[in-house]
């Protein structure tokens, strides 16, 4: 058997009606497993590493859904700071397969993870070698634990904005930063609360006068001795949140307080000790820890929340039963509906298109990060920044709705904290704001597709990712029966058009509302709902295509990625149509033959759904869901886990308080 987990339950033997839809797939699922993680070496190095997280007890989800706030916030320092133990007992290297294994399993539930994602990273990419040798190894050993202090509570994705200072003193040869306005506390940094004794600051730099832009700062702000805060800051918790309940996000303000020259981040710009501004690089290299940040909420977040959504969903939509479907017959499964199917399996194909996008974008920016570092070369950071701003906003969105999908296509159960759906919700739907507020994110890949629309006006070669906007598209699409729509070079000229169509008409409309004498932002405001339309359009086409790529890639299971490519595409067009409809390019009846071709896909994707989400390998701990494990005893597992919850044990104290005394006073009338 190809299943690497237990084959009975400890309720007996697997559910039949989950048992029953492995018996026979189309494919040989652990080639997909393999695929998925990236080869069959990576997938044994996942499954040892699991194993052993398993196999801790420090690491047990158990009753997770029953702790208090402060409870699950100490459960977290507890895993982290237990992690990085097991890692020095088991030689597991800070950037070796094993430990980015064991973040991926734990992420979600471990503390310091904007020092592991961001604050390091940040020192790493922005500091000099003298800096990283300072900071690095006490960061990585846990000996200080740092946040990234950015956003303010005035001021988000706007980096410019920020109000936040950091002046030169000539006379000390330091720097003082300020938060001078309520607005400008930094506000919503993870790890601040109550756990960091270091932050990177990101506030405007003043020397000889001048405002130098935005830039990186390392400031202490509490004792390493008894964790006090520091003199002149102001650090708290922020309060209840909609998720993350482990996290202590928080606020900091600073009053003059003094750094040395040393603690700004210096790999790119410098400060002499006579108050020179000195820059080695471009501006936009300040911005590289968000671009890479973003590639990496993309892989690790995202993709995991949807992916654990749909196997949870599917496996608890084939032991649900409802409702005859043949008067007379049982109650059918629910993923026998085809309303179920409707819902479930465009989220299952989406979660393939977008991890095999993650996958390209990662490896374009582990490209980038190696030409920065070895050559200087930041040529290809643009094309980098806006695949990532907008892909981000695309698949953040893509994802939190599908995760949403897949919650309310549970039914009651969903709505249970116990499924596990409503916490991988409220994960992901925060992705849509942090690290780039999705519409802000949209419009700034817009900016880049405006300039490349120039250059095509100019005649000047394109970046690849947009090379398609120099090239002729088609005018009308020559499908003509439901089967042409199978074929991965029609909906791949459909998107094409599509992006084409829409990137141009915003540029001309921008360039129309110029020449009429309409000043630039007014023009450029004006435009915005269009432009975010072309952005998501452009890499809705990015996404198919790469989607496409992929499968041409993998001859031995070709036939199951097609067919979720396939359905990915079309579910695409039919959401979109009045795009493909709007200039002609396709018909109503070119539409009706993508409808049924999406309808015939569901058929044939609902026969080996089970299979496919098995592929994704998830050890039941890692779900933590009542309803989605792999032997499918949903409903006993519920009322199991629900005879835990602390409330079931305790004294009614408004029974005590409030109810007693009226239900006594009945006895006499009853």
């Amino acid at each position: 058997m190809w299943w690497r987990g237990p084959q009975r339950s400890v309720y007996g033997a697997i559910n039949p009606d989950i048992d029953s839809e492995r018996k026979a797939p189309s494919f040989d699922v652990e080639k997909l497993v393999n695929l998925l993680d990236g080869g069959a070496d990576r997938t044994r190095t996942r499954r040892s590493v699991e194993h052993v997280i398993n196999s801790d007890a420090v690491f047990s989800r158990e009753n997770q859904y029953f702790l208090t706030l402060p409870e699950r916030y100490e459960a977290a320092v507890k895993g982290a700071v237990h992690l990085r133990q097991k890692m020095k007992e088991l030689g597991w290297i800070e950037d070796g397969p094993e430990m980015k294994f064991a973040f991926r399993i734990l992420g979600g539930e471990l503390a310091f993870g904007i020092h592991n994602e961001v604050f390091l990273p940040t020192i790493t990419g922005l500091g000099t070698d003298a800096q990283i040798a300072k900071w690095v190894p006490l960061a990585k050993d846990y000996q200080i634990i740092g946040t990234y202090a950015q956003t303010e509570l005035g001021h988000g994705t706007y980096l410019r904005g920020l109000e936040t200072t950091a002046t030169f003193d000539t006379s000390s040869k330091d720097f003082v930063l300020n938060t001078p306005e309520v607005s400008s506390m930094k506000w919503w940094p993870g790890d601040l609360g109550r756990s960091a004794n270091h932050a990177v600051v990101l506030a405007q730099l003043y020397t000889q006068g001048m405002c130098r832009g935005m830039h990186a700062f390392i400031v202490q702000i509490r004792s390493l001795v008894d964790h006090s805060v520091l003199p002149g800051i102001k650090i708290g918790d922020i309060g209840p949140k909609m998720g993350f309940e482990h996290v202590d996000n928080g606020y900091l303000m600073m009053q003059n307080v003094h750094i040395p020259r040393e603690n700004m981040l210096s790999r790119y710009s410098e400060v002499t000790s006579d108050g020179s501004y000195i820059k080695q690089g471009s501006d936009r290299i300040n911005y590289i820890t968000m671009v890479f940040t973003r590639v990496r909420i993309i892989s690790r977040e995202l993709v995991s929340a949807l992916s654990k959504a749909c196997v949870i969903a599917i496996r608890y939509s084939v032991v649900r039963r409802q409702s005859e479907l043949k008067p007379g017959e049982m109650e059918a499964k629910i993923l026998d509906y085809q309303t179920q199917q409707q819902k479930l399996l465009p989220q299952l194909a989406t979660t393939f298109a977008c991890h095999f996008m993650a996958s390209s974008l990662e490896a374009f920016c582990n490209q980038v990060n190696v030409q920065i570092k070895t050559k200087g070369d930041a040529s290809s950071l643009p094309e980098l920044h806006a695949l990532s701003a907008g892909l981000k906003a695309m698949i953040s969105e893509s994802c939190g709705a599908g995760v949403e999908v897949c919650r309310r296509a549970c039914g009651g159960h969903g709505y249970s904290l116990l499924s596990g759906l409503p916490a991988l919700y409220t994960r992901v739907v925060a992705s849509c704001t942090y690290e780039g507020e999705n519409t802000v994110m949209q419009l700034q890949t817009a900016r880049f597709l405006m300039k490349c629309l120039t250059k095509v006006d100019c005649g000047e070669p394109l970046p690849q990712s947009v090379s398609y906007l120099s090239e002729p598209i088609s005018l009308h699409c020559s499908a003509k029966e439901k089967m042409d729509f199978l074929k991965p070079f029609m909906y791949i000229e459909a998107y094409k058009h599509r992006a084409h169509r829409l990137i141009k008409d915003a540029g001309i409309k921008l360039q129309s509302l110029h020449q009429s004498g309409v000043e630039q932002y007014v023009a450029w405001n004006s435009t915005s709902v269009q432009l975010a339309r072309a952005t998501t359009a452009h890499c809705h086409y990015i996404v198919v295509k790469n989607f496409v790529e992929t499968v041409k890639l993998e001859p031995e299971i070709q036939q199951v990625i097609k067919m979720l490519c396939d359905l990915y595409a079309l579910t695409g067009i039919l959401v979109n149509a009045g795009d493909f409809l709007y200039d002609g390019y396709m018909t109503g009846k070119q539409l009706d033959l993508v409808n049924a071709s999406q309808l015939d896909l569901l058929a044939l994707v609902r026969k080996d759904a089970v299979s496919i989400v098995d592929a994704f390998d998830y050890p039941d701990q890692q779900l933590n869901s009542a309803i989605g494990n792999y032997d499918g005893h949903a409903y006993q597992r519920l009322f199991e886990w629900a005879q835990k919850a602390p409330t079931n044990a305790k004294v009614n104290l408004a029974y005590e308080k409030y109810l007693k005394t009226q239900f006594q006073s009945a006895q006499s009338k009853l």
